[in-house]
């Protein structure tokens, strides 16, 4: 069963501690829902840099990078199903692609 990464784009941070933590309550009942199919429950990533052959820029765009998961499902159309229901959408976009083996 191939692996897919459910990569989370944008976002804002909570206006309050309360909302960061009902946030976190939502994503993480959304993680245990997904059970033995959770490969890595991810991590929330930091400002990027952008390293072109120009050199290195603070600019990572209007949809940066922000954190990622990694899940096992039979097919693409699968792991869209499972990110679909996944809370991050309140606040930012997700693109998912699967995991080529090397």
């Amino acid at each position: 069963m191939p692996n897919y990464i459910i990569a989370y784009h944008g976002g804002r941070e909570p206006e309050s501690p309360e909302q960061g933590a009902e946030g976190m309550a939502k994503w993480q009942a959304w993680l245990a829902g997904l059970g033995d199919a959770v490969v890595s429950p991810g991590t929330p990533l930091g400002k990027a840099k952008v390293v072109t052959t120009g050199g290195v820029s603070d600019d990572a765009g209007p949809d940066p990078l922000t954190g990622f998961s990694i899940v096992k499902a039979d097919s693409m159309d699968a792991a869209l199903e499972m990110a679909k229901t996944c809370p991050f959408l309140d606040m930012g976009t997700i693109k998912v692609a699967e995991v080529m083996e090397m």
